[in-house]
């Protein structure tokens, strides 16, 4: 590769990160093609750009982002994907959906909300981390939780009332 095409695809991969909050790097090496065109399907549906790169051009990419991504080097050996993601959580469990049975696509490190995960250990505690949409929901549910509570009741307290007047009316 010319040093012209290399420069080209650094800046490339350095843009894609600054426009994605999340991304993870997988190991989807052994996947025969099938295996490899369903996953990028899934990806599409999941809004999850795959990316195929070469670890010395991607830790230059790097470079070229603000921040110290230094904590990922372990992770960038052998044949290195990238999923880029703004949702925090898709490209977790669509790794852990699509490796049931086998362990590809293996996860190699993350970076997601500002934190670094290395290591496929980290799988299950990436899948339970809440997207944005998600904590805007649980934050709106216990908003309306009091409100729902002083409606109901009021509603209930007038029922009671309308009771006694109209036995009171009866007698």
């Amino acid at each position: 590769m010319k040093k012209e095409d290399k420069i080209a695809v650094i800046q490339q991969i350095a843009t894609t990160v600054s426009q994605y909050s999340n991304f993870y790097l997988t190991d989807i090496a052994t996947l025969n093609a099938e295996r490899t065109g369903s996953l990028r399907r899934e990806c599409f549906k999941e809004d999850i750009k795959l990316v195929v790169v070469k670890n010395t051009l991607f830790k230059k990419a790097l470079e070229q982002v603000e921040g110290d991504f230094t904590a990922l080097d372990p992770a960038l050996k052998g044949n290195t994907a990238v999923m880029f993601s703004n949702n925090a959580n898709s490209p977790a469990k669509l790794i852990k959906s699509f490796s049931k049975g086998t362990d590809i696509p293996r996860l190699k490190a993350a970076y997601v909300q500002e934190g670094f995960y290395v290591g496929a250990e980290n799988l299950d505690l990436l899948v339970s981390i809440k997207s944005k949409k998600e904590l805007i929901a649980d934050v709106i549910a216990l908003l309306q939780s009091p409100a729902k509570n002083v409606i109901s009741a009021l509603s209930s307290g007038g029922q009671t009332i309308h009771g006694v007047l109209k036995t009171l009316a009866e007698r």
